[in-house]
């Protein structure tokens, strides 16, 4: 499978996550406030935000901090509208605010972007595929992790942006340009329409965000390389400190790498929307939106606007049996079948291989409350059966490491259209079906289906 050129940055682990579609909580509660992950210092100088410095409290200094950042903000944004060539319709709040006061607001927004179920299916999700382990717990590791890792935050809601009070002014400059790029970008194109993103395509959700995130860390890079005294501070008040990224580190890599996209991959393909049209296609972007993290990745596959296949899968609840429900509908994508396969593979340039060639996908994650039992099941098409056949070899040996002790039952062509393997594993059977140019893939199939039928229903 030829990858088309990727333009990465230097290479990372976050990025907000998901990625998989599993990394869409993540997005939802970030597309709203469209935080400022301390890690993205990493693209620049690599070492994580100490929190050091300003641990002190009082009235008295958060007033002071407060009143320096509110002052600042003025002449940052005029630059910063210089800088991204868009220009300022009306005035921009600003304040600082404590720990304890971003982790409210991370719970407020979490509270009211997410259902309970929601985010229990996410769990779900990261536990089936293998990312994340049994005792994993979503929300509670998430709320850390965030508190943990904003430097700072726009709120379309409120039309304001906050900095984290524990970090030093002059070093926070560069982070008060991207944000305040957020503020010119909500004037000009309204980051509300992304609020209620529509349920079952987080893929497309995950390409838009990273347009958002992609086009304020640009603007901020050219901020810096303007203002290099600017940049000097930005980098001392950057501390080596491993203490500063504890929740990250103990993060699952998909939720890590998840968090790390938009900025990571978003910049790439943002500074090579900019290099073939300048500021004004990428603004034309938020009118055109990517429709694929394949799009991000690819940028290739944007300028050509390759559209995804809507993919479809029937209910699936009669052949699995009674009991079961369905938890969750929506689709991985190249980016969220990368990390599927490089989870277990551990070989980054033979998972992006196997995993480009996409052209659409559509997951079912099923769960029967009463066991606690899970299934998902998958149908992927790709650009050519060469790519299909790539995958399938890729996810089928992915498949033997994620399940210990395996036994493939059995290899057989089927109808004399494709290819069907059969595993048993301790966690359900595992079935693949290669048929052309598409693959569909189940896990988890409990003892009570039918597997003919099951499959039947599947390429219906």
């Amino acid at each position: 499978m030829n990858e088309s050129s990727q333009f990465g940055c230097k290479r990372l682990a976050d990025y907000k996550s998901e990625p998989v579609r599993m990394s869409k909580k993540i997005r939802k509660s970030l597309i709203l406030l469209i935080a400022t992950v301390a890690l993205l210092s990493s693209l620049l100088v690599g070492p994580q935000i100490a929190a050091s410095r300003a641990q002190a409290t009082g009235a008295a200094r958060a007033k002071t901090r407060n009143s320096a950042v509110i002052a600042t903000t003025a002449a940052i944004l005029k630059e910063t509208s210089d800088l991204r060539k868009l220009s300022i319709l009306r005035e921009v709040k600003s304040g600082a605010q404590s720990r304890a006061d971003i982790e409210r607001m991370i719970l407020k927004n979490l509270d009211e972007e997410t259902t309970p179920a929601e985010m229990h299916a996410t769990e779900q999700l990261l536990k089936i595929f293998g990312l994340a382990p049994s005792d994993y717990r979503y929300r509670p590791s998430l709320v850390k992790l965030l508190t943990e890792q904003v430097a700072g935050y726009y709120d379309p809601k409120a039309q304001q942006f906050y900095l984290a009070d524990w970090i030093d002014l002059d070093g926070q400059k560069p982070v008060m340009a991207h944000e305040l790029t957020h503020a010119l970008q909500d004037q000009h194109f309204d980051l509300r329409r992304f609020e209620n993103w529509p349920k079952g395509d987080s893929d497309a959700e995950m390409a838009a965000h990273a347009l958002i995130e992609g086009d304020a860390t640009l603007a901020m890079m050219l901020y810096m390389s303007k203002n290099p005294m600017i940049a000097l501070a930005f980098v001392r008040s950057l501390g080596g400190s491993a203490n500063g990224a504890e929740q990250f580190k103990s993060a699952p890599r998909a939720i890590r790498e998840s968090l790390l996209f938009p900025y990571e991959q978003g910049t790439a393909w943002t500074t090579q929307v900019h290099r073939r049209g300048g500021w004004e296609m990428v603004s034309e972007a938020f009118k055109k939106l990517p429709q694929s993290t394949e799009q991000i990745i690819h940028p290739d596959k944007y300028f050509s606007y390759e559209a995804p296949v809507k993919v479809t899968i029937p209910e699936l609840n009669r052949t699995l049996g009674p009991g079961w429900v369905r938890a969750d509908y929506d689709v991985n994508g190249e980016w969220g079948l990368y990390l599927i396969l490089d989870q277990f593979l551990n070989d980054s340039a033979y998972s992006k291989s196997a995993a480009a060639g996409w052209a659409g996908d559509r997951f079912s994650l099923y769960e029967e409350p009463k066991s606690g039992a899970l299934f998902v099941a998958q149908m992927t098409v790709w650009d050519t059966a060469r790519d299909a056949t790539e995958f399938f070899d890729a996810y089928a040996k992915r498949t033997v490491i994620r399940y210990p002790g395996a036994g493939k039952v059995e290899q057989m062509a089927t109808n004399g259209e494709g290819t069907l393997i059969k595993w048993h594993t301790s966690e359900g059977d595992v079935l693949m079906e290669l048929r052309g140019s598409r693959v569909a893939i189940a896990e988890g199939v409990p003892a009570s289906a039918k597997i003919k039928d099951l499959l039947s229903t599947l390429w219906q």
